[in-house]
């Protein structure tokens, strides 16, 4: 799944997900106090506009120019709010330590045996920071080979906390209904839900 394969994933449909913010963020995110915020696969937008509207300072990063330019298209209100980004977040780690927020939606993240892009997320988030990393329940998911898809091939939740240390502490870790309908074509009716903050 590289830049190519996003591109031509966006460029197939005029819109390829809902426009709506993952109901995750909202839940786990509207108490938070603005700040520097890291949207990882930010895809056309939604969860970078969300945040930037309630005051949050946006470095919204996707590998996909397609998608990165048709979510600047539609935040004209926001100017200077966001910072659209593209990058392969599992090759170039993000700065360290400057972000508040480090949100992770469905993004396929392939394991390493070093655990690189992992760490490197896990590195941006800012002292009294939070991780917010939430995927498809592997219970909805099936593997397809033909396209080389295997779910167990890309971190889960559980993987990630198994990797903090004592500088973090475990907030939310847990499967839970979505909020919202499941993708067109899917069945996902449950979400993976982690929230952790980093103490130092």
């Amino acid at each position: 799944m590289d830049a190519q394969f996003w591109d031509d994933r966006y460029r197939s449909r005029d819109r390829l997900f809902s426009g709506a913010a993952n109901g995750v963020l909202i839940a786990e995110v509207t108490d938070l106090p603005p700040g520097q915020a890291l949207d990882v696969g930010c895809g056309e937008g939604a969860d970078a506009l969300w945040l930037a509207r309630r005051g949050w300072q946006v470095t919204a990063v996707d590998i996909s120019q397609a998608a990165l330019q048709r979510a600047a298209a539609v935040a004209t209100d926001i100017a200077g709010r966001v910072a659209w980004t593209r990058a392969d977040l599992t090759s170039t780690p993000p700065p360290a330590g400057a972000f508040d927020l480090v949100s992770a939606h469905y993004f396929p993240l392939p394991h390493q045996p070093d655990h690189t892009a992992l760490r490197g997320l896990l590195d941006a988030v800012a002292p009294g920071g939070t991780l917010l990393f939430a995927t498809h329940d592997l219970a909805g998911l099936s593997p397809r080979p033909e396209q080389g898809f295997d779910p167990s091939d890309y971190y889960q939740p559980d993987d990630i906390a198994r990797l903090l240390d004592h500088n973090w502490t475990v907030l939310i870790n847990e499967t839970r209904p979505r909020t919202a309908p499941a993708p067109e074509g899917t069945h996902h009716t449950h979400d993976t839900v982690l929230r952790a903050q980093r103490l130092r």
